[in-house]
């Protein structure tokens, strides 16, 4: 396999992380993060302008027309800031559902406005009773004249307080958990029917629990063909996969650096931490786990840019199983040898493992993707 990178995939991964470097301080984050918003707007323009929202897309979509692999160089860098500007829930999930389900005319009406930054968007897709199964879907759409009547309800809507549209999985036909049946509708979150609870979640991101009654949509506002939105939804959560998880291993890079520092400059017994074997072994696992994890990323990015199929979602199931292991190994080890701190509000070190453990859950935990990795 070919690891080296484009120059212009150098030029992107170059240009967030000075980004991040020298925009992006965790002071910063966590004052935008308590705000109303919950996010810096003026950094969602400035990606925007950038360029950085559009790189998903394809050319003919008005995007650059980057792959799996641009992604995951974006993400990683994401993960080395803590950025909290809603990228994964507008670009990944809704932008990808769309990219993947809408005709050309849907696309043409939808994804400019994603991709100029002035829509914010969020996949509706999750339900309390199906844990991680993406077909189990009780959200019903019914038909009536020539359009479709939505009654459901959805939990943790990512970026759903901000959305001014949602993508909506809901069953046209089938059995509850049938595959077939499921359709993907794009909905107005100001329409008459849709309302939200919104809340801040524990890594200090947004979501909505979203209850949807008696919403009329037309029948242009379905994504493809009617019934088959299953196919479209499971490729867009597997993009939301490898975008989480190479999030993850910019985290760990930064958590294990930062370990090492605090070592080298703490002093215990008269010398420094880091200067005890013991506390060198656990580093050094630590970098192993980061370096497993990065090798896996590639692994599954290049998987997912040949061709999406069996081969792509092994890779995306075994990159999950191993970020979920590694991320806990690393945030716990993080948060261990910095001591007391590493419990505090203020230090950054709590604020990444937490990010780690929800993203351990988003989309399907290590167990949950271990059983798929089997089964495929």
């Amino acid at each position: 396999m070919d690891f080296s990178f484009t120059e212009e995939q150098n030029m992107l991964h170059e240009s967030i992380e000075r980004f991040v470097q020298t925009d992006y301080s965790f002071d910063d984050r966590q004052k935008n993060a308590a705000s109303d918003l919950g996010y810096d707007a003026g950094n969602w323009n400035t990606f925007a302008e950038l360029g950085w929202l559009g790189v998903p897309f394809s050319e003919a979509d008005g995007g650059f027309g980057g792959g799996a692999v641009e992604s995951s160089l974006m993400m990683e860098q994401f993960g080395h800031g803590l950025v909290i500007e809603p990228y994964l829930a507008t670009v990944v999930l809704a932008g990808g559902a769309i990219k993947h389900g809408g005709s050309e005319a849907q696309k043409a009406k939808l994804l400019p406005g994603i991709i100029d930054g002035s829509t914010q968007a969020a996949l509706a897709y999750a339900e309390p009773q199906a844990r991680f199964n993406l077909a189990d879907v009780t959200t019903t759409a019914s038909a009536e004249g020539d359009g479709w009547v939505l009654n459901g309800y959805k939990a943790v809507v990512l970026n759903g307080p901000a959305a001014q549209m949602l993508v909506v999985s809901a069953r046209t036909s089938g059995e509850q958990r049938d595959q077939d049946g499921i359709s993907l509708s794009v909905v107005d979150t100001k329409a008459a029917g849709v309302s939200r609870r919104d809340y801040p979640t524990v890594d200090a991101f947004r979501a909505s629990e979203v209850t949807l009654e008696g919403v009329k949509v037309d029948a242009d506002s379905v994504l493809g063909e009617v019934g088959k939105g299953y196919a479209v939804l499971e490729q867009a959560i597997d993009e939301g996969i490898l975008a989480v998880g190479s999030e993850a291993v910019g985290c760990m890079e930064k958590l294990y650096k930062e370990t090492v520092e605090y070592c080298r400059q703490r002093e215990q017994f008269g010398q420094a931490m880091g200067k005890f074997q013991v506390l060198q072994h656990r580093m050094v696992d630590m970098f192993m786990e980061h370096e497993q994890s990065k090798s896996l990323m590639f692994m599954a990015a290049m998987r997912m840019d040949e061709g999406y199929g069996a081969e792509a979602q092994k890779a995306i199931s075994a990159f999950k199983v191993q970020i979920g292991k590694s991320g806990k190994f690393v945030g716990q080890n993080a948060v261990q040898l910095h001591g007391g701190m590493g419990m505090t509000e203020e230090l950054n070190i709590g604020h990444y493992f937490k990010r780690l453990t929800i993203i351990d859950t988003l989309f399907g935990n290590a167990d949950f993707h271990l059983k798929r990795f089997g089964a495929l």
